[in-house]
């Protein structure tokens, strides 16, 4: 059969799988931790010895993650700071990184401490400044720039293909944290990313019952074979199960992704002005300030991502959490239920976010309700 189909297609037919032996159209959940030899001493299935080295559960889940950000080949973790950690930790002492000051900030603080036991060099660059980036990356030093794009919480938006071009320049790869973006909304690899990262606990999954992340990269590399020995000698790796229900999300990523995207829109333009906020974070707006570069490379919407500026201080803030009812008060992203977060009590006093700011995670709940959530708990 020669199928010519869609990307969404695929996906949600988990890459027209069928069972070879029983025809089920779900593929089964391989437990087994080790793989037997035939009286050759050869392997029966193709697989390496052992689960550590890789899984068949881990190939559909791996081979949707192909498909989707249109990548060589792509590698499952136990967790998005796995699968990020893996790249830093496949670098040498001395090694120059740049990386966003806003970020993830469970990475930006391993990055900090990681680095100095290690040796790495890093240094941050402002992505609100388009010139800075360039002032950081140094030709001959840089061997990675991280970016993280839409970045989380603020949402400001980097220029994938301007950052692949000064780090290809300087010698250097780019990686980009494409969590909040997801291959439905921007696959950083047409824009000349060399790896892209998911936290795939967050949108890949989208049901809140899975931890693990994911890279994909453009093209074989030696940074993407230490990464693979990495993965492979430290056991980075999730469980079968976790890989199973990892594909099993994915098969519904449009519809989510869309969706969510649609409704974060539609909340954005209906608070844009609101009184009680000073303003809104979201791509989304013409008025954001990363509105033409997230309009050039976010296709079908500009994530599910969103965050208030309260008009008030810390108090305030956390007096808006605590009047939502329909939006729970969590952290996470990128499930199917709404979340809202005071982003500063959970990344504390080191924080370079405002107090003020409250995070959103728009769900699939009916948008009508969430709004009316949001306007009440405003007051």
């Amino acid at each position: 059969m020669d199928r010519k189909t869609r990307r969404q297609t695929d996906i949600a037919q988990g890459l027209h799988y069928i069972d070879p032996e029983t025809g089920s159209v779900i593929p089964p959940v391989v437990t087994s931790t080790t793989f037997a030899r035939d009286d050759q001493y050869q392997l029966i299935g193709g697989h390496r010895s052992y689960s550590r080295d890789h899984n068949p559960t881990y190939d559909l889940a791996e081979q949707m993650l192909c498909r989707l950000e249109g990548g060589h080949e792509a590698l499952l973790f136990s967790s998005g700071m796995a699968a990020a950690a893996a790249v830093f930790q496949s670098l040498k002492p001395g090694d120059h990184v740049v990386y966003p000051k806003v970020m993830y900030w469970g990475l930006r603080g391993w990055l900090l401490e990681f680095a100095e036991r290690w040796g790495l060099d890093i240094e941050p660059f402002d992505a609100t400044d388009p010139d800075d980036l360039e002032r950081k990356v140094v030709r001959g030093k840089t061997r990675l720039v991280w970016i993280e794009t839409p970045c989380n919480p603020t949402w400001d938006v980097i220029d994938i293909e301007a950052a692949a071009t000064l780090a290809h320049d300087a010698g250097a790869e780019l990686a980009v944290d494409s969590t909040v973006a997801t291959p439905v909304l921007t696959r950083p690899i047409d824009w000349g990313a060399d790896i892209v990262m998911h936290s795939a606990t967050k949108y890949l999954n989208g049901h809140g019952d899975v931890l693990a992340g994911a890279l994909v990269v453009k093209e074989d590399s030696q940074l993407w074979r230490d990464v693979k020995t990495h993965r492979a000698e430290t056991g980075a790796i999730p469980g079968s199960l976790d890989a199973w229900l990892l594909q099993r999300g994915m098969r519904t990523l449009f519809l989510r992704v869309t969706n969510a995207s649609a409704s974060a829109m539609a909340i954005a333009k209906h608070l844009e002005g609101h009184p009680a906020l000073t303003s809104i974070a979201y791509p989304g707006l013409e008025s954001h300030p990363g509105h033409g570069v997230a309009a050039k490379q976010m296709h079908g919407g500009f994530s599910g991502m969103l965050s208030l500026l309260i008009d008030g201080d810390e108090r305030d803030a956390l007096r808006f959490v605590s009047r939502c009812q329909v939006f729970i008060r969590a952290t996470s992203l990128g499930g199917v239920e709404s979340l809202v977060e005071h982003r500063y009590s959970i990344e504390g006093p080191d924080s370079p976010i405002p107090k003020n700011l409250v995070r959103l995670s728009v769900g699939a709940e009916h948008v009508d309700d969430l709004i009316a959530d949001l306007e009440q708990a405003l007051g």
